[in-house]
């Protein structure tokens, strides 16, 4: 039904199937979508989607990441990062705007990357 096309296209994007697992380190330029199960490092240059049910154990690197489901390992983002109310994320998360949903189980480490306005002791625009 779903086809996943090559990791190397820059519009392409790749489907690991429910119930499919893959152990090892996955790369690429373009998205993928989760539903199984991945044991490994992540590093991506498109966006990373774990839907719920799905199981991430690994580092991941990707441009945006969205967490409906598990991800035990550090999360790194260029853009933003977005966990739903039916994740479970343990491990360190950064990224350009992290929003996380009344609901979501997470369990360490923060790190968004942004300016604090003038009044906090950001930039004052001189």
């Amino acid at each position: 039904m779903a086809r996943a096309s090559s990791s190397t296209s820059h519009a392409g994007s790749a489907v690991l199937g429910k119930g499919a697992s893959i152990r090892g380190r996955i790369a690429g330029e373009g998205d993928l979508r989760v539903d199984g199960t991945i044991s490994g490092d992540v590093a991506l240059k498109g966006d990373l989607i774990v839907s719920d049910g799905a199981e991430v154990v690994a580092d991941v690197q990707a441009r945006a990441v969205v967490v409906e489901g598990a991800i035990e390992g550090d999360i790194s983002a260029t853009s933003s990062v977005a966990i739903r109310a039916s994740a479970r994320v343990s491990g360190a998360i950064s990224g350009t705007s992290i929003s996380i949903e009344e609901g979501a189980n997470v369990s360490g480490r923060i790190d968004a990357q942004f300016d604090l306005p003038p009044e906090l002791g950001g930039k004052s625009g001189r």
